[in-house]
């Protein structure tokens, strides 16, 4: 037989592959799809329910994993698949049907409190207003915790998803879900379009997205309280995928003052918390990753002054403290935002929630709400560590608590201030009659204390011998019985009230834009044309000269006659809040008050000087 030549060898061989491939498609037919069933679900539970905006499961998505072209890598997903509902695993992989919507939908959620919107793609918080409350913007709007201009610039908002994979996780905050609402919460609905769905609540909203391999659930239930409930499920070829719920895209009051640097993450434990400083925040030399803050909590999430969104596990069984196995995790982002013509950059923070050791599903509460003291104590775990008192603590919070009682009284905050203050004048005029007292005995002295100092005056400050000077007149004093200090009495004990009251005004959500009348339409911020500073000051200097003086050293007299306008000038280049202002302006007019009737009852004479023998 003679050679074949190689155009016959290449049509035998054609020939056979094409009588191979016919048999094996003859002999071994894949198995068809099982079709699902209407309102069914899919053996991994995700929730099939007929949808326009659903896709099948031979549908391909931009979000969907694509199978391989090509007869021989087709077959493979088609045996897992078969595999996979017969109960045995196919190469360790398991398979689900895609699931994905085929339109970004909005669904809004409606209290007395809030209205929060969300969004279908990555199932994420696109608004959360607080109706009770608004902003600094000018006019005033409904204040919304979420920073739409940041979270907008970086692609990430909240209720993200923090995934150790950064593929899996791109994937999961970027796909569009299928919104689902259990039965009976529709019967809160007030309104219902093809854009979406808006709920009154109570309210429960499911979202379910998966590609085939990666399936993601969430489900958000809200109440007619600042506190929802969050559970969500990530799992990869049906083995759980550690995931945290995180709050990004900025939070709090975009329009307040200085609105970056007051926003800061925190951790808490039994009804105490620490802020963590944005400028640790991430890992090192790398502050846009997130790191892991050492610890574990019963209380984490990001605040700002007056506002605060905490994550929390859920309710123990009665009696039983709230477990204290949160986990933190934090970072920085930079947002690139214009201020009068210039390009600016502000740091801000960002954090994640989870527990440990991690769990599938992660169940979550949630508050966004006000820093309201009494609000904040209730809740379990307590978080009124959140009101930022400082150290003032034991002075503001009392305040606080007489400031709410008079406004019961006195229904507006600035004249419960002057009512406050004049109460605090009454109390603590007893010390005003004792350093009276004691002025009236340092006059007694004052032309033996000057004949003291003029026989030292020839030398100078270091001069050993000005020690021999000062325990003269310390003899003298302890002889006739005088606190040197006694004078200052009042003024020393008005010193730690206003540090007090400034952070209380400035650090309650009750006195944030409280009006008191006319030009003072916020008691926490600045007077904007500073008229209630320079009245204090004004005032502050007639109290002065109706005290008589009592110093013999010409040099500490000015300084004492100056003191009214240094106050005045600091409360101008460093602006103290309206309502302090105001305590400081009141408490001087009642000082003017009873300085006049002192000096009527028992006026004090001028310091004479000494003759001279």
């Amino acid at each position: 037989m003679s050679r074949l030549s190689d155009q016959s060898r290449a049509i035998i061989a054609a020939a056979l592959s094409l009588i191979v491939i016919v048999a094996w498609s003859l002999i071994y037919k894949p198995p068809k799809p099982a079709a699902p069933q209407p309102g069914g679900t899919t053996p991994s539970g995700i929730s099939t329910n007929a949808s326009p905006d659903t896709i099948s499961p031979n549908a391909s998505t931009p979000n969907a994993v694509s199978p391989t072209t090509g007869s021989a890598n087709a077959a493979a997903p088609n045996a897992a698949a078969g595999a996979s509902r017969s109960g045995a695993p196919a190469g360790g992989t398991s398979t689900i049907a895609p699931v994905a919507a085929t339109a970004e939908k909005i669904t809004v959620v409606e209290s007395d409190l809030y209205r929060v919107e969300l969004s279908s793609r990555g199932a994420v918080v696109r608004s959360w207003q607080l109706k009770k409350f608004t902003d600094d913007h000018q006019p005033p709007r409904i204040l919304d915790v979420v920073n739409a201009e940041v979270a907008t610039q970086t692609g990430d908002w909240p209720f993200s998803l923090q995934i150790g994979d950064p593929q899996l996780e791109a994937a999961a905050n970027k796909a569009l879900y299928v919104v689902s609402t259990p039965s009976g919460t529709m019967q809160g609905a007030s309104e219902s379009n093809s854009a979406g769905v808006t709920l009154l609540a109570p309210a429960e909203i499911d979202f379910q997205w998966s590609d085939g391999q990666t399936e993601v659930t969430k489900r958000l239930k809200f109440d007619r309280s600042y506190i929802a409930e969050v559970e969500v499920s990530v799992r990869h070829n049906g083995q759980p995928v550690p995931h945290r719920v995180a709050w990004r895209g900025g939070f709090g009051d975009v329009t307040a003052f200085r609105a970056a640097i007051q926003t800061a993450v925190f951790g808490g434990r039994a009804g105490s918390t620490t802020q963590v400083a944005t400028k640790n925040l991430g890992v090192p030399d790398q502050r846009n990753m997130a790191a892991d803050i050492p610890g574990t909590f019963d209380a984490v999430g990001i605040e700002d002054l007056y506002f605060a969104a905490a994550f929390l596990r859920p309710l123990p069984p009665p009696g039983q403290p709230v477990a204290q196995d949160l986990t933190l995790s934090a970072r920085q982002v930079q947002h690139t935002l214009q201020t009068d013509g210039k390009t600016t950059q502000e740091t801000l923070p960002e954090m994640a929630a989870g527990d440990t050791p991690p769990e599938d599903p992660l169940k979550l509460r949630v508050f966004v709400g006000p820093k309201d003291l009494d609000l904040l104590k209730s809740i379990h775990p307590p978080l009124n560590g959140l009101v930022q008192f400082g150290w003032t603590g034991f002075i503001s919070e009392p305040l606080f608590y007489v400031l709410l009682w008079l406004h019961r009284y006195v229904p507006n905050y600035g004249w419960a201030i002057v009512a406050m203050t004049v109460a605090i004048n009454m109390l603590l005029y007893p010390l005003k009659v004792s350093s009276w007292r004691s002025m009236q005995k340092m006059q007694k002295v004052a032309p033996e204390i000057r004949s003291i100092q003029d026989r030292f005056k020839k030398y100078s400050v270091r001069d050993p011998r000005k020690q021999e000077m000062n325990k003269e007149v310390m003899a003298v004093y302890s002889r006739e019985g005088i606190n040197p200090l006694g004078s200052c009495l009042p003024m020393v004990a008005q010193f730690p009230i206003w540090f007090g009251l400034n952070r209380m005004l400035t650090a309650t959500i009750e006195l944030r834009h409280a009006p008191w009348f006319g030009w003072i339409h916020d008691l926490s911020s600045r007077d904007p044309y500073y008229i209630l500073p320079v009245t204090m000051a004004v005032l502050m200097y007639v109290v002065q000269k109706m005290t008589p003086v009592t110093v013999t050293d010409p040099s500490q007299a000015r300084m004492m006659a100056l003191t009214p306008i240094m106050f005045g000038g600091m409360f101008i280049v460093f602006p103290i809040s309206s309502g302090l202002a105001l305590y400081i302006l009141t408490s001087s007019a009642i000082a003017i008050l009873q300085q006049w009737h002192l000096n009527r009852i028992s006026p004090l004479k001028a310091p004479g000087k000494q003759k001279k023998k």
